[in-house]
């Protein structure tokens, strides 16, 4: 008996072991939802579901895929699904859209995917993911809009407070919060969350976004109370400015809806809304501006006020508001968060009340001042970028567009009144700026170290992607600043600066797209941004300059080279993502911008635009910078309508494409000389850039461009439009080595002149002495982040295959560089490139991640051979399978 018990375990063993070994190695893996990791609060009823492929074999390959989505973790496991099961579907897609069940509002939903490999073998069941529902519909909102009833001017920021009591054992807990203005939401006396600056910048009087919070751990059975504060952000703009925010359409006095939705373990819910029993009061946040600063009375603090212990008798009743807006939707995007910390690296006393506190970086975000002092201290914190000669903190370079109507709103100067009870703490609620120093004066003399200011580095917290590091040190912190910079202008929206503007200026956006997305993860911050795009256009196409926008930038500072974001921005995230939802969102929109060019501008040539901002020296004809930028939508347009299956737009739109080239090169192009216009150097890298130089001049005009860099003493002379424009331009024209001595350049103009004077973030001016234009923190020169990424590394997508599924794969060897190491991590997997030299040797190392391919365009250098894995290779083009490969030159 024993002996048989024995004979079945092996076999049963054998069993369990032979199907183990018949299993692929391939496995899906960190699986996302709507673009983020189990994110809780969508509103979307067809929400796309993502992963990636581990699988390290060479030529590994997904043929096909089941996904199973259900209400029930524990069932999944048994391929069991209540919502939805795809059953194997033959595809190589890692991006899905959800086609089950009508998904429930408050549910949360959990799923799982396996994969089929290239040999047909069944993967492991991936790890479960979930998702979980909003409201989805408006309907299910319970909760009313309430405000405290005070005028738009005043400028106290309002508590508001309600106590309740849980009856029974709780299993979990969802505060769904909408706000017109900011918030931060208290559960018991504890902030919930890490956010700041929720919700995010909209058209308010169009949009109004919605947060969802987990408060399981914090809501407890027995009595709790809820407290609010609430900030005007950009709905109560009390500052005033050139852009007119105080003037916006929209403007009130901050208001909130929620639901704090309670489920029991017996499964019954309870939910506690706004309604006429919350109680409201005056916070000591006696003045709050997105715009300027934060000022707080510390004297006026009510301790407990967000508590159950706390007397509310005194507090008042509050008001019933109609909504912002008829559309209320969740926000699903990755949040702003204090992401770094920033210690303070040197301190300067200048007397006994005035201290400068350097953290020796250029960030935007805020800064925590930790102090004691008599009660009625006040102390002023001014936030800057630059030091006058005697020491002082200069604002200069950032503050010419704000036109205060007294000195009660210093610009980037929170003010702090102490209450005298110990060590106090001060750090903005609703406010965040531009800066490196922080001078801290006081009315009273204090004695202060290093250890008493703490910067905090403020952004999306988007995930980072991308990895570079060369021979080059210089190029290597000309990346670290334009990320530096890029970070520093994403609060849920692409800023030109953190200081100056905080404006969500489109030029520098449609520049900085490609750098962003080599760099982060950030295509929930911009689909967001997209919709703010078509909450703004107008009914004739038209878009403002900036957007948001409270109503200014529909009349200066548009056009197709600011305004073409509403192609180039969905065309960009369509190549780095393959997603075609953010073509489909936007294709109406686009398509009234271009008909409006095309009715505007009959002659197919428009001189609606700024030009190349900010040039050198040179100037270039804004004709044939806007109308570069008018083809390149008209183009895109064309493709997407393919895309879509719009075959007669299709048509349409590349014959206009075809219209605008046409009357462009009989305008500029001397055939003759190979140059456009005057031959400038945004004159002739425009052109090639985006494609409207014919194919039998390609060679002359990139020829005549070189030349013309090599006159300028490889310098540049060109402004935003130009810088976008001439490194690609040079590098995909067979002049890399020319492109490489711009971009590596360390004396004026270049970003490297700006490295050797001590920059972190990238700078609006090339001259850095200059007296206007020069923010030290912007992203609009901020191409050549991507450009490394692109010539240096050589990776590109494939408009053909887009989302990495095919890379293009095109490295470029300048031969004063010595070695690159590089990564993108894309939404279909891995890919690293790496080259070094060693005397005449070049060795190129480069990873395909499974489930992908890759195009390799093969430098060819003379009197030097290629080899794989030590064969010869002859071809100019080559096919690669996922997998690693190494090259060598020699």
């Amino acid at each position: 008996m024993k002996l048989s018990l024995l004979l079945f375990q092996a076999l049963l063993l054998s069993i369990v072991s032979n199907k183990a070994f018949a299993q692929s190695p391939m496995v899906a893996a960190d699986l996302r939802t709507e673009f983020i990791e189990n994110p809780i609060g969508i509103d979307e009823i067809h929400p796309r579901l993502l992963w990636r492929l581990e699988d390290k074999r060479t030529g590994a390959r997904q043929t096909a895929y089941r996904i199973l989505v259900g209400t029930d973790s524990s069932q999944l496991l048994t391929a069991t699904a209540n919502a939805w099961d795809s059953d194997w579907v033959k595809s190589s897609k890692s991006l899905v859209t959800y086609q089950g069940k009508s998904l429930e509002p408050f549910t949360k939903y959990f799923w799982t995917v396996k994969v089929v490999d290239q040999n047909g073998k069944e993967s492991v069941q991936s790890k479960v993911a979930s998702f979980e529902t909003a409201l989805i519909d408006s309907k299910n909102w319970k909760g009313a809009w309430i405000a405290d009833g005070h005028d738009v001017d005043l400028k106290p920021a309002p508590y508001f407070r309600k106590e309740f009591e849980a009856k029974r054992k709780i299993k979990s807990a969802r505060a769904y919060i909408a706000v017109a203005g900011l918030y931060e939401l208290s559960l018991n006396g504890e902030k919930v969350g890490n956010h700041r600056l929720d919700p995010m910048y909209t058209r308010f009087d169009r949009r109004t976004l919605y947060v969802t919070h987990d408060v399981t751990a914090r809501v407890k059975s027995g009595k709790n109370a809820i407290g609010i504060l609430l900030g005007n952000g950009w709905y109560n703009h009390q500052s005033t400015a050139v852009w007119y925010f105080d003037k916006a359409p929209w403007r009130n006095r901050p208001a909130f809806c929620m639901d704090l939705r309670i489920t029991y373990d017996d499964g019954s819910t309870e939910t506690i809304s706004t309604d006429k029993t919350w109680k409201t009061s005056l916070s000591p946040v006696i003045f709050n501006s997105i715009y300027t600063a934060e000022h707080y009375d510390a004297r006026q603090e009510q301790p407990g006020w967000n508590t159950i212990d706390f007397n509310a008798s005194a507090w008042k009743d509050v008001i019933y508001r109609a909504s912002p807006s008829p559309n209320i939707v969740a926000q699903v995007l990755h949040p702003i968060r204090n992401v770094e910390e920033i210690k303070t690296k040197k301190i300067r006393k200048l007397n006994d009340t005035t201290y400068v506190f350097d953290l020796s970086r250029n960030i935007s975000g805020v800064s925590q001042l930790k102090v004691s002092g008599p009660s009625g201290t006040v102390i002023r914190l001014k936030h800057g970028e630059r030091l006058y000669a005697n020491g002082h903190v200069d604002i200069s370079n950032i503050d010419p567009h704000y036109r205060p109507r007294d000195n009660s709103d210093p610009f980037q100067t929170d003010i702090v009144i102490l209450s005298g009870k110990g060590e106090e703490r001060f750090m903005p609620h609703f406010n965040y700026k531009g800066f490196q120093y922080v001078e801290v004066t006081s009315s009273t003399p204090l004695q202060l170290t290093p250890e008493n200011l703490t910067g905090y580095f403020m952004h999306s917290d988007v995930p980072p992607v991308g990895t570079f590091k060369s021979s080059n040190e210089t190029l290597n912190k000309i990346l670290a600043a334009t990320n530096n910079a890029y970070l520093s202008n994403l609060f849920g929206y692409p800023t030109d600066c953190p200081q100056r503007e905080k404006n969500g200026w489109t030029g520098d956006a449609q520049i900085a797209i490609e750098t962003g997305l080599y760099s982060f993860d950030g295509i929930t911050i911009y689909e967001k941004w997209m919709a703010d795009h078509r909450d703004e256009q107008q009914p004739n196409g038209v878009l403002p300059s900036i957007i948001p926008t409270g109503g200014w930038g529909y009349e200066w500072g548009n056009g197709p080279d600011w305004t073409s974001t509403i192609a180039i921005i969905p065309w960009n995230i369509y190549l780095f993502y393959g997603d075609t939802k953010i073509l489909a969102d936007n294709y109406e929109n686009m398509k009234r911008y271009v008909d409006y060019i095309d009715y505007t501008y009959p002659t197919s040539l428009t001189t609606w635009g700024l030009g190349d901002w900010v040039p050198v020296k040179s100037v270039s004809p804004v004709e044939l910078t806007s109308t570069s930028y008018y083809y390149a939508d008209a183009s895109i347009l064309a493709k997407i309508a393919r895309i879509l299956n719009k075959e007669d737009d299709h048509n349409k739109y590349n014959a206009l494409a075809e219209k605008i080239k046409k009357a462009f090169n009989e305008k500029y192009l001397n055939k003759e000389k190979g140059i456009y216009a005057t031959g400038l150097q945004t004159e002739l890298s425009v052109p090639l850039y985006w494609g409207l130089v014919p194919d039998e001049f390609k060679e002359h005009v990139a020829a005549n461009l070189a030349k013309r860099v090599e006159a300028d003493n490889f310098h540049l002379d060109v402004g935003l439009l130009g810088q976008k424009a001439i490194l690609n331009a040079l590098a995909d024209n067979g002049y890399a080595d020319v492109a490489y001595k711009i971009a590596a350049q360390e004396t004026y103009p270049s970003w490297g002149w700006w490295i050797k004077n001590g920059a972190t973030t990238l700078y609006e001016n090339w001259d850095i002495n200059a007296q206007h234009d020069i923010s030290l923190n912007h992203i609009m020169f901020g191409e050549i982040g991507a450009w490394i990424y692109k010539a240096l590394a050589g990776i590109k997508p494939d408009a053909e295959n887009p989302g990495f599924s095919n890379i293009i794969l095109n490295p470029t060897f300048p031969t004063t560089l010595q070695h690159v190491e590089s990564s993108y991590n894309s939404v279909s997997g891995l890919i690293q490139s790496s080259w070094s030299r060693k005397g005449k040797t070049i060795t190129y190392t480069v990873t395909i991640p499974a489930n992908t391919t890759a195009t390799f365009h093969i430098p060819q250098f003379r009197n030097l051979k290629l080899y794989m894995e030590k064969k010869e290779v002859k071809e100019k083009e080559m096919k690669l399978e996922a997998g690693r490969y190494r090259f060598i030159w020699k």
